[in-house]
């Protein structure tokens, strides 16, 4: 079996990887029989030496690799056909930008496995980049809250080399005694919590932060019960809200009003109820200054963030009462960073911990005849067809919706 690990092409270039040098290593020792050659670029964060260094090959042929794997979606004329390949493809929700991506894959007779997929029985999600969007999320909030309040200048984390390195620059500012909000306790609300941990930032309990009035800056980690109440008054258990989302209203605002900081690090499924509307965001009683929108739905459940922000350009203002996009500085602004690719900024780190967990738990099913049923669960596409799992996607397919 020859995986080869292909160059980077999506525009703005992405630095992260599949596998690093060190994993790629950890792939042989696991299983002699495996090859692994890997396609010059310019862009990777590990450089080719690197690579080369560990003994692994650098070549521009491609085509004579059984699986191809990149981060990102490849472009259209970049795709060998009769392949398989691993990328984010962005396709499974319908997103119309990428409809030509999956009509070329069919075309091709590519089999498509989206690492968005890689799920184990339970349908949990096996590899992601969750935790450090979480990591670089809180961070980036909290750069943006010196700024709108010319506090502290943090650097940008792109410009710093790992999480260290930001915990480290965290650690020399000095935060006021504020409230911090996060929703969310999977890879992306946690990743945030390890960087609110690692500042020693006091956490408090629900009734604490709604209650009581502190002389240090504390924060909140809350789930969906805790911002979201049933409308009949019942209190069944969290299963109940994932599979009746309709019968649920938001009870956020009693957070909005104590909260000078939010981290938004939860997950929105659909028909769930909006965190806070735009009409929320004009109540008097609103206190919400910063938002880092980690999650980054635009135009949803959390109403102030009104598009994704970049990399280059993270902050922006939103105004509640104009409902438009101004300076974050202007005094009635809500200061938004809702940069959509955030582990882009921690690109060695990022793809540590992504390659980590696809050789524990994707690369031996290739070795085991899958059987565990992870790259059957992943595979969207099969000699030219979409696969019985994906077919919901043929309407997408065909232009019909």
């Amino acid at each position: 079996m020859k995986f080869g690990i292909i160059k980077e092409r999506k525009t703005p270039p992405d630095r992260r990887v599949v596998l690093s040098p060190e994993a790629c290593q950890i792939v042989k020792d696991k299983f002699p029989q495996a090859e692994i050659v890997v396609e010059p670029s310019n862009i990777r964060v590990f450089s080719d030496s690197e690579y080369e260094k560990y003994g692994f090959p650098i070549s521009n042929d491609m085509a004579n690799c059984d699986v191809l794997l990149g981060v990102k979606e490849v472009p259209i004329a970049a795709l060998i056909p009769n392949k398989k390949y691993f990328f984010f493809s962005h396709t499974i929700k319908k997103q119309p930008y990428n409809r030509d991506l999956l009509q070329a894959v069919l075309q091709k007779n590519i089999e498509l496995y989206d690492h968005e997929v890689i799920t184990n029985t339970n349908g949990q999600r096996l590899v992601a980049f969750g935790r450090y969007a979480g990591i670089v999320g809180a961070y980036n909030g909290f750069r943006a809250y010196g700024l709108k309040f010319n506090l502290y200048n943090l650097p940008k984390a792109e410009s710093l080399p790992n999480r260290k390195a930001l915990i480290d620059a965290l650690l020399r500012i000095r935060i006021p005694n504020i409230k911090i909000l996060l929703t969310g306790k999977g890879r992306v609300g946690n990743g945030a919590k390890e960087m609110l941990d690692a500042m020693k930032i006091r956490e408090v309990s629900v009734d604490e932060y709604l209650d009581k009035d502190f002389l240090e800056p504390v924060y909140c980690q809350i789930d969906v019960l805790d911002y979201n109440k049933r409308k009949d008054g019942t209190f069944p258990d969290v299963q109940d809200f994932y599979s009746n989302p309709q019968d649920y209203q938001s009870n956020f605002m009693r957070f909005a009003q104590k909260t000078d900081f939010f981290i938004a690090g939860h997950f929105y499924g659909d028909g769930a109820p909006y965190l806070y509307t735009r009409e929320d965001a004009k109540a008097s009683g609103f206190n919400i200054k910063v938002v880092a929108d980690i999650s980054c739905d635009i135009d949803g459940p959390v109403a102030s963030t009104i598009r994704p922000s970049t990399i280059a350009e993270p902050i922006y203002g939103y105004d509640p009462v104009s409902e438009k996009e101004v300076d974050y500085l202007n005094t009635n602004a809500i200061a938004v960073m809702a940069v959509d690719n955030l582990p882009c900024e921690l690109p060695a780190d990022a793809s540590g911990g992504f390659g980590e967990s696809f050789v524990n738990h994707v690369i031996p099913a290739f070795f085991n005849n899958d059987k565990d049923g992870i790259l059957e669960r992943a595979r969207m596409t099969h000699q030219g067809k979409l696969t019985e799992r994906y077919a919901y996607l043929q309407d997408y397919v065909d232009g019909k919706e």
